[in-house]
């Protein structure tokens, strides 16, 4: 299994989508990242797609 530049429990925004809001990360596993946004809920994100950027809670 590939390794993931993310972890559980990280937070991160979707540079595409400011509308969602902060995201916390469920599960990596490569490429695939789960992460649960304020708004949008839990999102299945292809890393070699979209670049998350790390961010701090509020």
């Amino acid at each position: 299994m590939e390794r993931s530049d993310y972890e559980p429990g990280q937070y991160v925004r979707h540079p595409g989508r400011p509308d969602w809001g902060l995201g916390q990360v469920q599960s990596a596993a490569g490429k695939r990242v789960t992460v649960n946004f304020e708004h949008a809920g839990k999102v299945l994100v292809d890393t070699s797609v979209v670049i998350l950027e790390h961010a701090e809670p509020a």
